[in-house]
């Protein structure tokens, strides 16, 4: 089986932090989110290539950092784009790349690299082998809110009856979350576009496939974040971190209150401050501050501010004027 990560978003919401770096080289504990799905393909023997597919724009961010890391299946792949107007769609993403590397004639797994996921990767795979059907993980989002925003799947016990990509009356909750595997035989991916389908989101192609043969669908409790959002990134560093805090060997700390959830990255000073729920990225120096549930980039100076839910970008100076 080939394995592509799904790496190649903006993502615009998380802006001015993901301006200039991809979302899924974002910390989260000790890790990040692509580490921790490169570090599971690469001990699963059934795995014996990992794509990891991104744009033009982030391309030297991931080849720096496989190159840097200890994984030996990992190798780039690039779309040809460098701008969010520019993208594919992932299903056009998704037939580019396949055609690009010679891909369709092994079963493949495709995952979202922002995917923070509860489950072993290998239980999904266990999972798909057991009936050789297109496969994809569901999850209980619990609202109906939440749940359009997604794709939404019905079952009949465990075969997928219905798909509906982001639907304005979700009927359920239950929906996709960007892990799939597909046999060898399903990979149509250039089949599907040469119909004149949508290319923007593989649920689509789901949905295409469900009225062919059956689909099956792999569900899970516990955790699941689709980190697209300060609030959801932060959720997947509260969950990862239940309660502990992660500070930086070489950080400083200084008569400051540490609450939960609290990461501070290298060469940081924090003095005369509380923190809680909140994140701080390398070289940032806050003095006599109060932060809660907020994302302080690298390079930042914070003095003298309570801040709630904020999000700063690199190389800011933020003080209260006095």
């Amino acid at each position: 089986m080939k394995a592509i990560v799904l790496a190649g978003g903006y993502a615009t919401r998380l802006w001015p932090v993901t301006k200039h770096r991809p979302k899924m080289l974002l910390p989260v504990g000790e890790t990040t989110v692509i580490d921790r799905i490169l570090s599971e393909l690469e001990e699963d023997d059934r795995i014996t290539d990992v794509f990891v597919s991104t744009n033009q724009r982030f391309a030297d961010d991931f080849r720096d950092h496989i190159a840097a890391s200890r994984f030996e299946k990992a190798s780039l792949t690039v779309e040809e784009t460098a701008e969010e107007d520019e993208k594919f769609g992932v299903v056009g993403a998704l037939a580019q790349l396949v055609d690009r590397e010679g891909l369709g004639d092994e079963d493949l797994l495709v995952i979202a690299g922002d995917n923070l996921i509860s489950f072993d990767i290998a239980e999904f795979i266990d999972y798909f082998e057991q009936y050789d059907d297109p496969t994809l993980a569901a999850y209980d989002v619990g609202s109906l809110e939440k749940a359009s925003s997604y794709g939404l799947i019905e079952l009949d016990g465990e075969e997928v009856t219905d798909f509906q990509e982001k639907p304005d009356d979700p009927n359920s909750t239950l929906v996709s979350i960007a892990c799939y595997a597909f046999p060898a035989d399903a990979i149509r991916f250039d089949e599907y576009l040469e119909d004149g389908n949508n290319p923007d989101e593989p649920g689509w192609f789901i949905q295409w496939l469900v009225e062919d043969g059956p689909v099956r669908a792999f569900t899970f409790d516990d955790a699941w974040y689709d980190i697209g959002t300060p609030e959801s990134y932060l959720e997947a560093v509260a969950w990862e971190l239940d309660g502990d805090n992660v500070v930086a060997e070489d950080a400083t700390i200084e008569n400051t209150t540490l609450g939960e959830n609290v990461h501070v990255l290298s060469g940081a000073e924090v003095v005369n401050s509380s923190l809680d729920g909140t994140i701080v990225f390398p070289d940032t120096t806050i003095l006599d501050s109060d932060i809660r549930q907020s994302i302080i980039d690298r390079d930042t100076q914070v003095e003298r501010l309570d801040l709630a839910g904020a999000l700063i970008g690199a190389h800011t100076q933020l003080t209260d004027g006095n």
